[in-house]
């Protein structure tokens, strides 16, 4: 297994596990610098507020960032659990891509920097159930 794919799938699994719970400790667009590959995901959920309805929908974004965290490329969704709306499909992925604009760019430090420069990542987006009352 390569460097690259092994950071991938690391960052994926930091970004699914943690990234919700850390994101509620961080604001979107906060100018705090981001050292680590849970820093970044809280960054990047701070941001995401899956539209209501969505629950239980996913998506899977491949990106790469640059060293001053802004994005290298165009994300490409590599994984998707959408439900039978197409309009409500819409909006979870509009909303996801939201996140990922009003994140960017990163305030890497300049050791993250370098060490994500390039890599690719694959964060899940992932909506909880909606509790029904």
């Amino acid at each position: 297994m390569t460097f690259r794919r092994t950071v991938a799938i690391f960052a994926a699994a930091v970004i699914a596990g943690c990234g919700q719970a850390w994101a509620q400790e961080r604001a979107c667009g906060s100018r705090d610098p981001v050292n680590s590959i849970a820093e970044m995901s809280a960054a990047i959920y701070a941001c995401w507020q899956p539209p209501r309805g969505t629950g239980g929908m996913s998506l899977t974004l491949r990106f790469s960032l640059r060293r001053n965290g802004t994005l290298f490329g165009k994300p490409r969704a590599t994984f998707s659990k959408l439900g039978p709306d197409h309009s409500l499909n819409r909006a979870f992925v509009a909303s996801v891509l939201e996140a990922l604009e009003k994140a960017l760019p990163l305030p890497f430090t300049d050791s993250m920097g370098e060490a994500i420069a390039g890599r690719i990542l694959a964060p899940l987006f992932a909506a909880s159930q909606e509790r029904k009352s």
